[in-house]
């Protein structure tokens, strides 16, 4: 994948995760599935349980990019539940923190797979220059607290100045509290938001919010 990311006139960048840069492992979907049916004794067909899965996973993306606010992990798990038919009255706190660290363990043996060719190539140009880089994702499954751990694992963390994730400032993209995150955590506060680079994959929360919001944008399109 090549791109035309001007990295010569912008001075920080904002890099959104998913789909910008990596993507899920192809195994890694169908086994959180098997998670869930062994774990929360699921009596529901396979089929069933993926279409329910895909169906709140890409409900509550959406509902984060309208309001700009965030569906805790927890509460999106339990949506599911709720829908395939398990008494989630029987679940404590406990529970889905148990399952979390489960699906936790199996996203890290099934890595997300780098889609940004070359990356640490071009991070290193960027650190080469001076510049500063920031990770900021929406996330929903997968808590910010896990794609750090992935991130460090694939020597991508020493390049990053900061990471901000919707699950820990309780805001998604393209709310403008998220974008002002980055500008806050900026080290050199005197950076005009125009030098200031969001690149994302998404036209609404990446393009659109980041342009909004002041920032220079870039829309990336992989073959994915």
């Amino acid at each position: 994948m090549k791109t035309d990311i001007d990295i010569h006139n912008h001075y920080h960048f904002s890099f959104d995760l998913w789909l910008t840069l990596i993507k899920s492992h192809p195994e890694f979907k169908a086994k959180r599935v098997e998670l869930f049916i062994s774990f929360f004794t699921i009596n529901q067909p396979i089929e069933t349980v993926t279409k329910t899965v895909k169906y709140y996973d890409d409900l509550c993306n959406t509902m984060n990019e309208v309001t700009g606010g965030n569906v805790d992990t927890f509460e999106i798990y339990l949506l599911i539940l709720s829908a395939l038919q398990v008494d989630i009255k029987e679940i404590n706190t406990d529970d889905l923190n148990a399952f979390y660290i489960k699906s936790e363990e199996l996203f890290l043996e099934y890595k997300p797979v780098i889609i940004f060719d070359n990356i640490h190539q071009l991070f290193d140009e960027i650190k080469n220059q001076g510049k500063t880089i920031n990770i900021l994702s929406n996330t929903g499954f997968i808590k910010g607290k896990t794609l750090r751990k992935f991130l460090i694992e694939e020597n991508l963390d020493d390049y990053i100045d900061f990471h901000i994730y919707s699950d820990e400032i309780n805001c998604s993209k393209p709310n403008p509290i998220a974008f002002q995150e980055v500008k806050s955590k900026i080290k050199n506060q005197e950076l005009e938001l125009r030098q200031i680079l969001h690149i994302g994959d998404n036209a609404i929360a990446d393009f659109n919010g980041a342009k909004s919001f002041g920032f220079n944008a870039h829309l990336l399109k992989h073959s994915i």
